[in-house]
């Protein structure tokens, strides 16, 4: 399996040489990126399913589909204060618009938290749903035109009240494109912010692991996510969670009355770490 990844992963390095392209999901909190970054020599395979609250809707922009993306991701910087990771994933939802793009990739490179001066916060900085620009922005990832470029911060907070700690704050700040990212009624929302909370229970188990995740913007990715996750071992996690699209989102009869996100999905996530 080991020899697998490397192999996929030395063919997605040439791909980059060759294009220009990275070849898409980054190490993440439930569905936004995070300032984890893969160990160098160390490869995680991604399994995540995205079901629908309802029933698919016959309009496609509505993204009523289910998602489905498996993709690897392997760190590549042998730095301690300076870590990378690199990946690519497919990514379908099985209507015949996005399934024509169902390739996309990511980058992050990023430092751990104390390690520019003492206090100092995680630092990452990447991109995602990279490829070839589209016209069309429906799934995530599925249109691998987003290009998504991102910055995050993260610190986790002190013990408290005979707790150990409090949890983990990030936040950050991305942009996509224009072509790709847009509101139902097709005006551009490429922009906006990034913010999570995580922790491990470590009162309950160090193996459990829960979190909320942010993502605004009118556009196919803005959601408010929770869950949380189980270590079974070393090599193997799962996450659950729910999403909620575009909170807050006034429908109008100019878009159709259809949220650019689509209706809430229930995700599982099997994660997979080798060695």
């Amino acid at each position: 399996m080991k020899r697998i990844f490397k192999t996929l992963v030395t063919a997605m390095t040439l791909t980059v040489a060759a294009t220009g392209v990275a070849m898409a999901t980054p190490s993440t909190q439930i569905w936004i990126p995070s300032t984890d970054v893969q160990g160098f020599g160390t490869y995680h395979l991604g399994i995540d399913n995205y079901i629908r609250a309802t029933k698919n809707n016959p309009t496609p922009t509505t993204r009523e589909s289910n998602t489905y993306d498996i993709g690897p991701v392997a760190g590549f910087l042998p730095f301690e204060k300076l870590q990378g990771e690199i990946g690519f994933d497919y990514l379908s939802n099985a209507t015949d618009a996005n399934d024509n793009h169902p390739w996309s990739g990511n980058i992050k490179i990023g430092t751990p938290e104390d390690s520019l001066f003492k206090y100092s916060p995680a630092i990452a900085i990447g991109g995602y749903n990279l490829g070839p620009a589209q016209s069309i922005g429906l799934a995530p990832g599925v249109s691998s035109g987003q290009n998504i470029i991102y910055g995050l911060l993260a610190k986790t907070l002190p013990a408290a009240g005979g707790i150990p700690s409090l949890g983990r704050l990030s936040v950050g700040y991305y942009r996509g494109a224009e072509r790709a990212l847009r509101d139902a009624d097709g005006t551009s929302s490429n922009k906006g912010v990034l913010a999570s909370w995580d922790r491990t229970m470590t009162e309950i188990s160090d193996k459990l692991w829960f979190g909320v995740d942010y993502l605004s913007g009118n556009n196919a990715n803005g959601e408010l996510g929770i869950g949380g996750s189980w270590a079974f071992s070393k090599q193997v996690t799962l996450l659950v969670g729910v999403q909620t699209f575009n909170p807050g989102y006034k429908l109008s009869t100019a878009d159709g009355n259809a949220l650019p996100g689509g209706k809430p999905a229930f995700t599982t996530q099997l994660f997979i770490n080798l060695p």
